[in-house]
């Protein structure tokens, strides 16, 4: 997977520290953020990858590209679907991102919640890709 976009990044240090966000995310770490993804990669600090998603230069439509031509190779299936799944959960707090009053199914009214949308990938072979 990682080879199918390795080529969007001109310079090696970026494709590297890109390659271990990406293998990051596909790993069992339980909370992916910037820190855990960092000690994931064995990094002592995260300057790296904040670097790669705020300074460096790539083209992120091509990567997103790249690897949405991968998965058509690998698992694309005429009959497949993509299933939209959105969740709330219920905050007491501000500080979590995207929480504020807004609706939310889980409490049914306007509530202080973070809502997120999912998107997966099924098919009938039994491949999915969330």
């Amino acid at each position: 997977m990682l080879d199918s976009f390795a080529a969007r990044f001109g310079r090696v240090e970026p494709r590297r520290t890109a390659a271990a966000f990406a293998t990051g995310l596909l790993s069992d770490v339980e909370v992916k953020t910037c820190w855990q993804l960092v000690e994931q990669a064995g990094h002592a600090r995260p300057d790296a990858m904040q670097r790669l998603l705020y300074r460096a230069v790539w083209d992120a439509d091509a990567v997103r590209d790249d690897l949405r031509a991968l998965i058509v190779q690998r698992l694309g299936d005429p009959d497949a679907v993509l299933v939209v799944d959105e969740t709330g959960d219920l905050k007491k707090g501000t500080h979590t991102v995207g929480v504020q009053r807004q609706y939310t199914g889980t409490a049914g009214r306007i509530e202080n919640a973070q809502v997120g949308v999912f998107l997966a990938y099924a098919s009938r072979h039994g491949h999915t890709l969330g």
